[in-house]
Order: C-alpha cells, then structure tokens, then sequence
C-alpha cells in the first residue's frame, strides 16, 4: 500500500467545499479511498458520514481518529460560494494520510476512522451517535488547525478545551397602543432594553471565562407613532464549563422574567434543542498526548493547553459517553487572518506533524 501525501490530498478536498450535510463529493472521496487503502468502510453514516475500519490479531480498545469534513457558505460580492475557511479539508487530510500509514500495522483492538458532517451546523456529531456506531469506542483523538493568534507554526497543543456554547432568544411581550397615550400601553422595547442592561449585570465565577452579550434586536418597525407590543433579543452565550452554562441561564432567565415583568410585560426565554457541551477531554490522555507530541516535533515544540472559547461538537461524543476517553489536539500551521474569514490560509508544510501524531498515538495504543 502507497503512504498517501498529505498536501495532495488536501490540495483536491480544498476544491469540492460543501456545507454541513451537503458534503456528498467529499465523503465519496473520502470513502473511495479509504476502500483502496483496504479498510471497511460504511458510507451515509447519520447522513453523510463515513466510518472505515481496521481490526487487530489481538484484543484491545477500539480507537477512533474523527475529522470534520464541511465547509462554510458565503455571500462575496453578491455570489453564493462555499470555502473552507475553517481548515476542515486539512483535517481529513491528515486522518486520512494518518490512515494509510496506519494500514497493516495495527496489531491490537480496532482502528476506526470517521469523517464527520455538519460540524459547522453544530449536530453533526449528534447524527453520528444516533446511529449507535461510537457506542463501543473507547478512545477518541480529534485535531483542529490553529490560528497564528494560538500557537506558533510547527508546534503542536495536547489540548483544545472549547467552551459550551449555545444562544437564547428572548421574546418581550408588551401591549401597543398610540404613541401620543404611552401610558395606555407597555414598551416591549423598553422592557427588552431594560434586560440587555440587567444581563450586563449577570456575575458568574471570575476564576472561568463565560459570556453572554445581546447579538441581535428586533422591534417595533410597523409605524414611528406605535407603541410596539413585541420585542424580540438574542444573545450569544459561552461558559468554559458545563456546569456554569447552567448556571448562566438559569441567571439570564431569572433576569428576562423578572424585568419585563417590572415594566409589565412578559417575556420568554427560547433555547435550542441542545447546548454545545464545553470539552470533556480525559487528563490521562492529554497527558499522553503531550508526550507524543514531544516525541514527534520536540519539547521546544510542544504548545500549552488552549482555552478556547468557541464551540466544537466533538464534545458531544465524551458527554454522551461518559466511558469514552478523548484528546483534542492543535495544530499549528500559521493560518491567518482567522478561522472563517473566507481569506484564511495557512502553511501546509505544518500538516504533516498532526499526521506523525496520529500515527505515533495511534500505534502507542493500538500497535
């Protein structure tokens, strides 16, 4: 079997961007050439997803190494295009390269690769473990190209810790009326403005970063002469812990309810149907890694843990899984500006020490 190249591979994902779901010619590819490396491969897991697997002579852990697969969708200069302005493409790069490498010399348990979809819709993740196709695995190494603003090109970090993540809309019910007689009416915009202040106010724990700040308003607009019975505010809302993200909201609604009913009036709080959970890696693991990545690009190349405050579904899978053991690994490639900024680029001489990690972790555990 040929070692695939990893910046070859990365040069034909880069283009075939495709959104969250949507990623048919990518996990085609993806599945094609896990098939001619020789693993097993199961196609349309959860929708697009793609699983190919690889089992040892003797008893051990099943393995997972997991890459996102999709793109992001822009408007530039009135055009729809779809980029990869988040390094996925890198990303099943190197689990892919790491796979061929890999071939033939797993000796012990199950190597099992997955090319994920929807990462970027946030339930990617949530339509693999749907299928029950994780419910086995016991260990699970995930990796994300880091920004020039995280760590140096060439290094590589043994921990991601993402935050839990998620938005709330309030919905503010007043009561219109003429804007000559206000006091027959209530201000739903007053109220809601009323509760962007008191939020403002909301205190958490200083010792873990948190967030929640008013992203998007919306009221009134039918008539400058009407008092608007309707007023609606999102807000974006972040906790480095999962427990503090249950605390925040318990916070924002106690303050939403409570201060629109000051003003009389009402409001509601509405959640999404699941919360990104903040990470849950494994210590003994992170620890693991951060030894592999001395042993693949030296100590003077080994990044501290990352706090990171955005949101990564990767996460749902330990969460769900509580015996799942995970590592989330970054990797520096210089990429710049930032991550989804449809500009972003990077160096891909640096993909290749996300590819000897995974090799180098893999066969620690598995070889």
């Amino acid at each position: 079997m040929t070692v695939l190249n990893v910046k070859d591979i990365y040069q034909d994902l880069h283009q075939i961007p495709e959104v969250g779901f949507q990623e048919f010619k990518t996990s085609a590819y993806l599945a094609d050439a896990l098939e001619k490396i020789g693993y097993k491969v199961t196609r349309n897991v959860g929708g697009t997803g793609v699983i190919g697997e690889i089992k040892g002579s003797e008893p051990g852990p099943v393995l997972m190494l997991r890459a996102d697969m999709d793109a992001l969708p822009f408007v530039i200069n009135g055009e729809h295009k779809n980029i990869h302005a988040c390094g996925h493409d890198s990303h099943c790069s190197m689990v892919l390269t790491a796979a061929s490498e890999l071939y033939g010399k797993i000796k012990r348990g199950t190597l099992r690769i997955l090319f994920q979809q929807g990462e970027e819709v946030l339930n990617g993740a949530l339509s693999i473990i749907k299928t029950g196709a994780i419910e086995d695995v016991d260990i699970m190494l995930g990796l994300h190209i880091r920004p020039i603003q995280d760590i140096p090109y060439g290094t590589l970090s043994p921990a991601v810790k993402h935050s839990s993540s998620t938005f709330a809309k309030v919905v503010v019910k007043g009561q219109n009326c003429h804007g000559s007689r206000p006091h027959l009416g209530v201000n739903a915009i007053e109220a809601a403005a009323a509760i962007i202040t008191s939020v403002a106010a909301i205190k958490i724990n200083p010792n873990i970063a948190w967030s929640c700040k008013p992203t998007i308003i919306k009221g009134g607009g039918v008539a400058t002469n009407i008092i608007p019975d309707t007023a609606e505010v999102t807000f974006d809302i972040r906790s480095q812990t999962n427990e503090d993200m249950t605390l925040l909201l318990d916070k924002l609604r106690c303050v939403a309810e409570n201060v629109a009913a000051a003003y009389g009036a009402a409001a509601e709080v509405i959640l999404p149907d699941s919360i990104i959970p903040a990470a849950m890696l494994d210590e003994e693991l992170t620890a693991e890694a951060a030894e592999c990545i001395k042993e693949v690009v030296g100590e003077d190349k080994l990044a501290p843990e990352l706090n990171n405050p955005g949101g990564e579904d990767f996460h749902y899978y330990a969460k769900t899984y509580p015996k799942l053991k995970s590592a989330y690994i970054g990797v520096g490639v210089g990429a710049e500006p930032g991550l989804h900024d449809p500009n972003m680029h990077f160096n891909t001489d640096g993909l290749q020490n996300g590819v000897d990690f995974l090799v180098k972790m893999t066969l620690k555990k598995l070889g």
